[in-house]
């Protein structure tokens, strides 16, 4: 059987994407056709105004950004990462470096081209939210790519030319004209739509339904 593409768009600095991340994980894992399944990541990104070093914390940035008070800002942040906790991620927002993640992406569409687009994914969401590293900085994406297994200068050497520009612009194209408006949105075999950091079992019912739908077809055919 042909394999079954999972299509993610996602934005390193979305909290609710590395939950989503997990809940899909643990969904893949029950499927019983995981082995045949294909997960390719794409950009998507939630603020890009947001200046390479903000001056600030991450409750400064949402107080800002989406006009809350500081207090319920405060509040909200608690709740997610009692969430992140729930799938096993431990959060800390007080480290958290909040910055522009365009050049994040443009490794991740390198780290693609190199076969290693989910162990970049992985690193990144990790550094941001748990290690309070600064993604908006070339010598710090080099050293996480290099974490995965990736060349050092070779990052350095893409980051600086701006080489994966038009493939982080065309995801985002990409996903207006699919009337994405938030994430993480999971399009599942290019038919079905998931949107948010549902339940794993509703990841993996939708794989099952598209391997069932692809068996219809090719019995068929």
């Amino acid at each position: 059987m042909a394999s079954i593409t999972v299509d993610i768009w996602s934005d390193i600095a979305c909290p609710w994407c590395y939950i989503g991340k997990r809940k899909f994980e643990a969904g893949l894992a029950d499927f019983v056709g995981r082995d045949d399944v294909e997960v390719t990541y794409h950009s998507f990104e939630l603020a890009p105004d947001t200046p390479v070093d903000f001056d600030g914390s991450e409750i400064d940035f949402l107080v800002q950004h989406k006009g809350m008070p500081a207090g319920q800002v405060r509040q909200m942040l608690d709740q997610v990462s009692a969430i992140a906790d729930e799938v096993g991620l431990r959060y800390n927002f007080d480290a958290l470096l909040h910055t522009n993640t365009r050049k994040a992406h443009e490794l991740l569409h390198y780290a693609k081209q190199q076969g290693k687009q989910l162990e970049m994914a992985e690193r990144l969401f990790a550094a941001y939210f748990s290690e309070g590293r600064h993604l908006g900085r070339d010598e710090e994406l080099a050293e996480l790519g290099a974490d995965v297994g990736l060349d050092r200068g070779a990052i350095e050497n893409v980051l600086a030319a701006g080489d994966y520009v038009s493939a982080v612009d065309a995801d985002i194209a990409q996903a207006r004209e699919y009337g994405i408006n938030g994430v993480p949105f999971f399009v599942i075999d290019g038919r079905y739509g998931v949107s948010g950091a549902q339940a794993p079992e509703t990841f993996t019912s939708v794989l099952e339904r598209a391997r069932d739908e692809a068996k219809d077809v090719t019995a068929d055919a």
